[in-house]
């Protein structure tokens, strides 16, 4: 009797450990990423300044994440892929900049800081808004995260903008896109942007932003492992608009 019983217990066990591993397994990698996106880099004094509505460009909360409605008619909008880690209000000044100017922008909430798990947020947002031209733009995971929004739904958006990224899909090859990023860039993977060229359609457009780095293309401080600016973030916020606006200007 008593062997019977042992032969149980082990049984019991066996069964225990089956379903008590992978479980654990599960609760130690939730844990290590709420641990990872629990620090985060955070919109500055800038950024917030930024998000204040006044006559010419209202900023509004959305269930998306934020609307920057400037005083463009329904010809234009973007629609914004906030980097890893990274407050996406972050982001405000150079969305603002941009709404201001007559490119309306919808800037993506990121769960987890990390806006890879809510990219196809975007096809809900212009299934809601009416405009004839849709732009998509990313600023470093972002960028890959509007990549591949791009590589799947690419017959309903008219270009896309990587700032200081790279797309790891095969874009399709009548999508126009422009790489962006600074001279001073330490974060950006070169050997990983050099490689993924080849996912861009031919044509694509590079341009350097002559003493930018990675983290002015956000208002969130200085990024780790970042070279030194030698313009001011200012400068390299209007940079980056006068060229978007350089491009997609026979489109208004």
């Amino acid at each position: 009797m008593t062997r019977e019983r042992n032969t149980e217990k082990k049984k019991f066990n066996k069964k225990n450990l089956a379903w008590i591993i992978p479980l654990a397994v599960v609760i130690v990698f939730a844990l290590a990423m709420l641990l990872y996106t629990s620090v985060y880099y955070r919109a500055d004094g800038t950024a917030k300044e930024a998000l204040k509505s006044d006559e010419r460009v209202t900023v509004t909360e959305e269930d998306f994440g934020w609307f920057f409605d400037g005083p463009g008619t329904a010809g234009q909008a973007m629609i914004f892929f906030p980097g890893g880690k990274v407050e996406e209000t972050s982001y405000a000044p150079l969305l603002r900049l941009l709404a201001y100017n007559g490119v309306d922008v919808f800037l993506l909430r990121a769960p987890m800081k990390l806006v890879i798990f809510n990219y196809d947020k975007a096809g809900e947002i212009m299934k809601r808004y009416d405009y004839r031209h849709w732009y998509l733009a990313g600023h470093s995971l972002g960028g890959t995260a509007a990549s591949f929004f791009a590589a799947e739904h690419g017959d309903q958006v008219e270009w896309l903008f990587l700032l200081a990224s790279y797309s790891t899909e095969e874009l399709p090859k009548d999508l126009k896109v422009s790489s962006l990023y600074g001279s001073e860039d330490g974060v950006l993977n070169m050997n990983s942007y050099q490689i993924c060229k080849k996912n861009l359609p031919e044509g694509a457009q590079e341009y350097v932003i002559e003493g930018g780095n990675h983290s002015q293309f956000g208002s969130y401080g200085h990024q780790r492992g970042d070279g030194e600016a030698k313009i001011t973030s200012e400068e390299q916020t209007k940079k980056t608009v006068e060229l978007i606006l350089q491009m997609i200007q026979p489109f208004g």
